[in-house]
């Protein structure tokens, strides 16, 4: 039995993952926004499910998040699945948040980022990036190539962790609408694989995955260069860096 952490749980992939997980066995903990939004939980909170809360766009709430987490730790994963596809949050929950969680949580045993198909389109650029969400300075495009980034640059900083990005394909949640083709089982099955699996195939750190198979990223996501100018940035911005390997 593993412990797991499935930040923005609520609902869509979130709690299709967190409830497969706890399905298998393993001791899952939600997170939820806030303290409201755990109504939706209910029911996964009936079965044993722990849950932190914390809004991920608020600085002050993700420094007690990861308090809140330590607290209920350590964790063998933490799968950060939380995020949102506009307005000025993009790059302070599908980004900032990640990096500082990481950065000020226990180290786990795996580490999961949800990427997109869209970080193909994003820009490696950081010139007059607003990580503070005070104004839209990035799409969210270059949000998921951010994060995509990092978890490459993780893999390759913290070889004792084992780190990947997954696209879950546009799927039905209240972030994919009503009108996205992709399968909703298929887009959480490969999160909850890679939390667990023994599969020699998934025990290679670094890759970036869609539906159990690998495929190449964005050719930024592997450039060293940009990877560091980018943790140097986010460090710059919260005040955290990476703690060494």
């Amino acid at each position: 039995m593993s412990a797991i952490l499935v930040t923005g749980s609520t609902e869509g992939l979130g709690r299709h993952t967190a409830e497969a997980l706890l399905d298998q066995g393993h001791r899952v903990v939600v997170h939820a926004r806030t303290t409201t939004r755990l109504t939706a939980l209910q029911d996964l909170l009936d079965r044993g499910v722990q849950a932190v809360v914390g809004d991920l766009a608020d600085h002050e709430q993700v420094l007690d998040l990861a308090h809140q987490a330590d607290e209920l730790g350590p964790f063998d994963v933490v799968i950060h699945n939380a995020g949102v596809i506009r307005g000025p949050s993009v790059l302070p929950v599908n980004v900032v948040a990640p990096y500082e969680l990481t950065a000020r949580m226990e180290r786990p045993g795996r580490l999961v980022y949800l990427s997109s198909d869209m970080h193909y389109r994003g820009r490696a650029d950081l010139a007059g990036v607003d990580w503070s969400g005070s104004g839209q300075s990035r799409s969210y495009s270059d949000s998921k190539l951010y994060v995509t980034a990092f978890a490459a640059a993780l893999a390759r900083l913290w070889p004792a962790v084992l780190v990947h990005a997954v696209d879950p394909g546009w799927v039905p949640t209240r972030m994919g609408g009503p009108g996205a083709t992709d399968d909703l089982r298929e887009g959480h099955l490969t999160q909850a694989w890679l939390a667990t699996t023994d599969d020699p195939h998934a025990l290679v750190s670094g890759r970036y995955w869609h539906h159990q198979h690998t495929q190449e990223p964005h050719l930024a996501v592997h450039d060293e260069g940009f990877q560091e100018e980018l943790l140097e940035s986010l460090a710059a911005h919260t005040g955290v860096t990476l703690a060494p390997r």
